[in-house]
This record gives C-alpha cells, structure tokens and sequence, in this order.
C-alpha cells in the first residue's frame, strides 16, 4: 500500500482540495516517502535518462564553458562550481575532467552540491572523492564568493501551480477526490495563487487556457542571480520548456521511463512541468545579464560538441563510433532533445558584444 497516497486521501477528505504545487512538494519532497529523497531515479534503471547520462560529451562541454567563464571574469583565486541536483555526480564529474586543461582552474575552486537525497549523496561522494564537495540542502548557505552555477534538469521538478480560464476568469486547478481516487478539479472560487497571474498571462486568454506557475522557481532565480550581482559568476540552466509557453498543461509523470498518472502514486513517481524561461528572466535584478534561452542543439553544436565527438571516435571500434554518434545525435537532433532542451546563462557586469557567453549570440 502506498502510504502517502493514503496520507493525502486523509488530509484531502479532513481539510479539503489542495493546490498542485501542496500535492508535488509531499510526493516529490515528503522526508520519509517523496520521490527525491528514497529513490535514484537517474540512468537506465530509474525512471529518466537525463542528458549526461547519455553521453561524456555533455558534461565535459559544459566544464569547458564554465573555464571560459572563470578566465572571462578574471580568474577569480577562490571560487565555487556549484550543482543543483547533481543526480549522481555524472555531469560534474565529466565537466572536472574536461576542466582539466586549465590546472588553474581546479586549484581555484570548490565543488559545491546541493542536495536532499541521502541516497544520491552517497553515490557523489563515491564519484567526486578527489575534489571534496561540500554538500547543501538549499542555496541558502552557498559560499560567499564568485559562484559558476549549473542547473540541468533541477528547475522542472520544483511545484508548480495550475491555473485554467473559465468563464468565471483564472481558476486554480487543486487535487482533489473523485470516483476511482485523487483527481484534478477545478476550484470554484478564487484562491490566493490567483495573484499570481500577471497582466501578461491574462491579455488573450481565452476559455480552456491553462497556465503553470513556478513560484519556487522564480524565487530561487532571484537568489542566485543576486548572489552573481553580489560576488561575481555565472549560472547555466539547461531544461525542457519554452521562453513563451503555450496556454496548456505540461505537467506530467513518469515511471520506468514511461508516461504515466501522476495522481496514482506519490512518492513512486517523477513528476515535473515545462520551465517557463521567460518568468525567470523577468526575475533577473539589475547589474546581471541574461542570454537565451537557445535551443540545446545550438548551444551544443556552438560548444563543439561535433569536433568532440569526432575525436572520440578517432580510437574508437566501429560499435563504439556508433553509440558515441548515436548518443550526440539525440541530444541535439530536433527530434530528440535538441529544441525540447534550452539554454540560458546569467552572467555579471554589463550587456555588451564582448561580454557574450560561449554557446550564446547577442
């Protein structure tokens, strides 16, 4: 029996409907039962593939870029390579191998982790060994200096709330009980979220529209990008979404690499929603600049990822050229992940062609 299914059944029937956003932060992060904190969920035998679980070259490109960063701002001598949701180190690993080649580099920073699950820190601490990482619960207590912060696949899982157009205007959409267990229902009153809801959002709207906002997401923007107007760095977010999201419902579940109901199963199940790339860089401060977002075939392809792989495959058996070309064409075929994925980059000091990051154009 799921018991934080049956948990949220109880809550449900004694204090009523609860917002999406309520419902992802038990299944996802319920510190006995949630998603994030008993399983791994990464790699073939968990429920997603991410992306430098599919090829080297993606973590290795994206040290690169953070070495481009550091050296752009100065070669700061004390600084922090900050991952939020590292999974199991895979990337991080990779982009401190690639690093390097500026020894530099590695002698100036610190590896920086922020994680929850016990299970996936457990498995980092195996793989990054060599560097020390110091381990977080938030981005609240990251280190006081310059940080280079990469974000794969993290902003999606962060609750979100629902919003549909009715006749009535924007109505939040709650987790409730229907006939055959949880169900979506749509509130018939005004909740508080609906503050949410900008002009923006608003001004065509139309009946059947819906809208997902990610209030932790924005939040937790802000405080990083104020810390890079503070003390320096650049951060690199990489996720599926869109800079303009269409008016329609993203959110989804997935299970053994498969779609399935996110309602059945809370705590068994990845759930996560499109990022909205555009609400972020409304949450930009002053004296940071935002690039992108760009699709992750561009800024891969802009990287090197083609020169990489042709080196890769210099030594390699020909079953070996195959999945090494195999592995790079999913992650920027439009097909596969290469348009699904963007890109955006924060960066400190003023907007001007030469400030451009790698892998971005003014």
């Amino acid at each position: 029996m799921n018991e934080l299914l049956q948990a949220l059944r109880r809550r449900i029937r004694t204090q009523g409907p609860v917002t999406i956003a309520a419902f992802m932060a038990e299944a996802l992060l319920h510190p006995q039962y949630g998603y994030y904190r008993t399983a791994n969920p990464f790699g073939r035998d968990g429920d997603f593939i991410t992306s430098p679980d599919i090829s080297q070259i993606f973590g290795e490109l994206i040290g690169l870029w953070v070495v481009e960063m550091w050296q752009a701002m100065g070669s700061p001598a004390d600084a922090a390579l900050v991952e939020l949701g590292p999974g199991r180190g895979t990337l991080m690993t990779d982009a401190l191998r690639a690093a390097k080649v500026v020894p530099e580099f590695l002698e100036a920073i610190s590896v920086h982790l922020v994680e929850t699950n016990p299970v996936l820190r457990k498995t980092q601490r195996a793989q990054l060994s060599d560097y020390s990482p110091v381990w977080h619960d938030s981005v609240a207590t990251l280190p006081d200096m310059p940080n280079f912060i990469i974000a794969n696949e993290f902003f999606d899982a962060l609750p979100i709330h629902q919003f549909r157009y009715t006749d009535a205007g924007w109505r939040e959409v709650l987790v409730g009980i229907g006939k055959e267990g949880l169900d979506l229902i749509i509130s018939p009153r005004e909740t508080p979220q609906i503050a949410l809801i900008d002009d923006v959002i608003t001004r065509n709207a139309k009946n059947g529209d819906i809208t997902e906002i990610c209030p932790a997401a924005i939040s937790l923007f802000e405080i990083l990008a104020s810390g890079i107007t503070k003390n320096g760095g650049a951060a690199l977010v990489i996720d599926y979404g869109s800079e303009f999201k269409e008016p329609k419902a993203t959110l989804q579940g997935l299970h053994g690499h498969q779609a399935t109901n996110f309602l059945d199963s809370p705590g068994e199940v990845d759930i996560s929603a499109h990022l909205d790339f555009s609400a972020l860089k409304r949450a930009v401060p002053p004296g940071v600049c935002c690039w992108g977002p760009v699709a992750q075939r561009e800024f891969l392809l802009s990287m090197g990822i083609e020169m990489r792989a042709s080196r890769l495959t210099k030594l390699a058996t020909e079953k070996e050229k195959a999945r090494i070309y195999s592995a790079c064409n999913r992650l920027i075929a439009p097909s596969e992940m290469g348009t699904l994925f963007k890109v955006l980059a924060v960066t400190s000091g003023e907007e001007v062609p030469s400030s451009v990051p790698p892998g971005f154009v003014k």
